[in-house]
This record gives structure tokens, sequence and C-alpha cells, in this order.
């Protein structure tokens, strides 16, 4: 029997982001003038594929990514820019009656942001798009879920790679008003909310590794199997019933902090896709995030392989 290549998928969200960057954002009322901007791709999906795929050219993985674009400029331009980082795009879909999801965003002179998403096409996603995705989703080693899309298409794709045996990460971005269906909490096999989802979800916002184990035993209780809460400078904490530690944060200088977290989830997925344990894949994952910081731009921020395992030695 041939083993088939483990297979990431990224079923999400897909963006053209417009980035400005200034001394500092803009107050409510305000306007504030922009020291430069720029067109690239985004979108939460989108990126963690992109960073996957990135990643995944040191191994034997492949990576694909499902979802939605338009039919305009926009599309055009993050399929091109989704090709070229190695990512399937044999499940992503085109939209003729809706346009290309787009994000805003806002960076400041300390790298902290501020982000305005219309999702376009993303929340168009349904259950049509979770049938032309089916063998994809049957064959995925690990999906990758956001909440850029909407929550009934997220659930019925982790639904469907769960009985076909893969694994669900999903993070819980952005945070969801008035939480999560209570159906997909047991769909969920590793949760990676940051500090304010965990809040969000939780009421705990976890500024030390004795409430982010707090936090992370309420989302265990909800019925997720693991949880990543990560806690930003302070590091990665992480919990699966049976164990748990916590990850000291890799010392970088940031720059940029908007594609931390899709990194993040990026190498978390190539580890378990390759073996690695939970804490191991964390703490890759948490590499990954932390050189995402070094640079400027969503996928483009997504680091090599020889880059992690480098700063993972130091």
């Amino acid at each position: 029997m041939t083993l088939r290549t483990p297979l990431i998928l990224s079923f999400g969200s897909i963006n053209i982001d417009l980035t400005a960057r200034s001394q500092r954002l803009p107050r409510p009322g305000e306007t504030v003038h922009a020291e430069s901007y720029a067109i690239g791709l985004g979108g939460k999906g989108s990126n963690q594929a992109a960073a996957a795929a990135r990643l995944a050219q040191a191994f034997d993985v492949d990576v694909a990514l499902a979802g939605r674009v338009g039919c305009d400029a926009f599309g055009a331009q993050a399929r091109a820019s989704l090709a070229g980082f190695g990512v399937d795009l044999s499940p992503l879909r085109d939209d003729a009656d809706n346009p290309t999801g787009i994000a805003l965003i806002g960076i400041d002179a300390a790298a902290e942001n501020c982000i305005t998403v219309a999702g376009g096409a993303n929340m168009a996603v349904d259950e049509t798009d979770i049938m032309a995705a089916a063998p994809w989703l049957d064959r995925a080693k690990v999906l990758l879920l956001q909440l850029e899309i909407p929550q009934s298409a997220v659930l019925a794709a982790a639904r469907r790679t769960r009985s076909a045996g893969g694994l669900v990460v999903l993070d819980p971005a952005p945070a969801p008003e008035h939480g999560l269906p209570e159906a997909l909490w047991s769909e969920i096999d590793i949760l990676t909310p940051n500090e304010s989802e965990t809040f969000s979800l939780t009421g705990i916002r976890p500024a030390t590794v004795k409430e982010a184990c707090r936090a992370a035993e309420i989302l265990l209780a909800k019925g997720v199997r693991a949880v990543l809460v990560k806690m930003g400078a302070k590091g990665v904490f992480w919990h699966d019933g049976t164990g748990s530690g916590h990850l000291p944060p890799f010392r970088v200088v940031p720059i940029d902090t908007v594609a931390a977290g899709d990194c993040f989830n990026a190498g978390l997925a190539v580890a378990l896709a390759c073996g690695e344990s939970l804490p191991d894949a964390a703490r890759i994952g948490s590499a990954c995030g932390a050189l995402a910081t070094t640079r400027h731009g969503a996928a483009d921020a997504a680091p090599g392989w020889n880059e992690v395992e480098a700063l993972i030695r130091v």
C-alpha cells in the first residue's frame, strides 16, 4: 500500500490587506498621516496556508486552502500570491456574486495594530463549499480553522475532518462576541486563543501562568481536547487534560505583530503533521510566531524552516 503525503488543509478566509503605517493609531474621529502603505495577501485562512506551505517546503507535507474569493482583481492577486507560496488551490472557489474580502490595517511605531475586515466572499461560504472541499477535508491530517467565515461552515468542516480521523485546530479569531456554538466545542482537538480571545471565551485575561491554567481548564471542560494559550510576550501555556506546561517566549525585536498568530498556528500544524508531540509542536509554533513579528506584512512575514530551526537552537 502506498502511503499518502500528509495534508494540512486551511479552511477559511482569503483577504487582500491594505496596510498603513503611522507613528500612532488614530483615536475615534481623528485622522493621522501614514508614513507608508502596502497591499498584500491576508486573511487568516490564507495566512495560515501560506505560512504552512513555506515551512512545508522542508518536509514531505502538502498544504491546501479551501474557501472563496471574488471574481475580481483582488481575487486574482490572492490566487497568484498563494500559488507563489506553493499552496494547492484546487479546493478554493470563485464567487461571482461577492467581492474578495479585504482588511484595512493600521500599525503604529510600537508594532501595535488595529484591523477592520470586510469579509465579502468569505462570509458567503456555506455547505456547498464543504461538499466541494470534501476530498481534502477527508484526507487532511491537520485541519486549520479560524472564525472569519460563518461558524456553521467552521462546524461542518470540523465534523467532516474529525469523522475521517484528522486533527482539528481552531484559532478563535476574531474573538467571538457571543462565544462558540455549543456543538463546536467537542469537535476541536486543539484551541489556540491569544490573550484577548481567552478573555472573551473564559472571562480570564491570562497575565500569569496560573491564570492561563485556569482559563485552559475552563476551555477543556467545554469539550476541547487541548488548549494552547498564546500569552504574547509571556510565552505559551499548553494543557491537554493530562499534562500541562509553560513555554517561555523567544527573544526577538518585534516591528509588526499582524501575522504572529497565523504563523504560530502554521508552525504548529506542520510540526503535528510531521508527528511532533503537542509541547514540541507548540514550541515550533512559538518560534514561527516570534519570527513573524520581526518583519512587515501578513503572509509575507512567514519564516522558512531554516530560520525556525536556527531560533530554536539558540
